[in-house]
């Protein structure tokens, strides 16, 4: 049952042409969106929703992005700071007081969507249940001394980006990050996305299927660097069963415990490759949208491993931006070309094992239909 359901320009055919190589090869199940100008050009799906390949996956049809949550919560961030609420130049302790503590006066705002705060880790946390008592987790995070000089080097914050974002947006706002994005962001736009999601929708989620040879005990943890070793990890552990568990769909998460499809992906983060709009929505002004592709760090991640461009709440490559989630979900988008591709599925790949560019050649058949 690897047939197509949905809908492609036929301009696009190419993007058809690499999801259906992929379900016949990687994928169980998924589903692909391509925005051009803030318009659906790509809307498709296939595949199964369970591991046993019994239940097909439908339109409505949702899973847990992981890290590919970040481009959601930071889009709130920019929402705001593109109404005057939040400066993304300020202290964090301007919105937050108890944060100046342990030499943080200076971080700024634009330090924690960056990932160079220098708080990548949750030292004091041990278990997934941690991460769900919101004020003990921030209050953790307020304490910390920071790793190193904000703003001086990066390293990727899996888990803190969430709570560090999360809690400025609770500070400006008084609601939490999910609450202000289901308000300010997907009930405008109609994006069948969530960060915290309600029971009355599990019906519809297709859980993270383990990679090949691995079973649910299967855990995130940073990549190896260049020299065979990995950076020494202190803090929680997250494992494929956590984020299939009724406990992670409830909570809130910003980081990593987004629930959607491509379609809704991509409808969002339109937004901002659209100078902000989308769908005769607009969320931004187009000034707003800048700092999304706007490099602010360039170098060495120092728990990636890599060399990365950071801008403010996103990864940069070349003209793109965006980020991925555990197991190979992602969104980029291209503001030039005013595109943005979203792709969603429940087969992980675990990247040390096997290689996965099911996502990236999707990207490059969009890139085609341009041309």
């Amino acid at each position: 049952m690897n047939d197509l359901k949905g809908w492609c320009e036929p301009r696009f055919a190419a993007v058809e042409a690499a999801f259906a190589a992929s379900l016949g090869k990687d994928d169980v199940g998924a589903s692909v969106a391509v925005h051009l100008e803030g318009e659906p050009v790509v809307d498709l799906w296939g595949g199964y929703a369970d591991a046993d390949r019994t239940v097909g996956w439908e339109r409505d049809t949702l899973t847990g992005v992981n890290s590919t949550t970040k481009n959601m919560t930071a889009l709130c961030a920019l929402l705001l700071a593109d109404r005057g609420l939040l400066d993304l130049s300020a202290p964090v302790a301007a919105y937050w007081p108890e944060f100046a503590a342990a030499g943080k006066e200076g971080l700024l705002v634009r330090h924690a969507l960056s990932h160079t705060a220098g708080l990548p880790d949750l030292p004091g946390l041990t278990a997934v249940e941690d991460l769900y008592d919101w004020r003990r987790v921030t209050a953790e995070l307020a304490a910390q001394t920071p790793e190193w000089e904000p703003g001086t080097a990066a390293g990727y914050h899996a888990l803190t980006f969430g709570f560090l974002v999360g809690e400025i947006v609770r500070r400006v706002t008084g609601r939490s990050l999910g609450d202000f994005f289901a308000e300010e962001v997907a009930g405008p736009l109609g994006a069948d996305f969530h960060i915290g999601l309600s029971a009355a929708d599990d019906h519809r989620v297709a859980p993270l299927i383990p990679p090949p040879s691995e079973t649910e005990e299967f855990t995130a943890g940073a990549p190896l660097g260049p020299d065979g070793t990995r950076r020494e990890h202190t803090g929680v552990a997250v494992r494929v069963r956590d984020a299939n568990s009724v406990a992670w769909r409830r909570a809130q998460l910003p980081a990593v415990n987004g629930f959607g499809n491509a379609r809704s992906v991509a409808l969002v983060q339109s937004v901002l490759a659209n100078r902000g709009s989308a769908g005769g929505v607009r969320l931004l002004s187009p000034e707003g949208c800048e700092p999304a592709w706007r490099e602010v760090f360039r170098g060495e991640d120092r728990v990636l491993r890599t060399p990365m461009s950071w801008t403010v709440g996103f990864g940069k490559f070349g003209n793109t931006f965006g980020w991925g989630g555990w197991g190979g979900s992602l969104v980029a988008s291209d503001p030039d070309a005013r595109l943005t591709v979203a792709y969603v599925m429940n087969q992980m790949i675990d990247r040390e094992r096997q290689e996965d560019n099911r996502g990236m050649e999707i990207i490059m058949a969009a890139y085609s239909g341009l041309r």
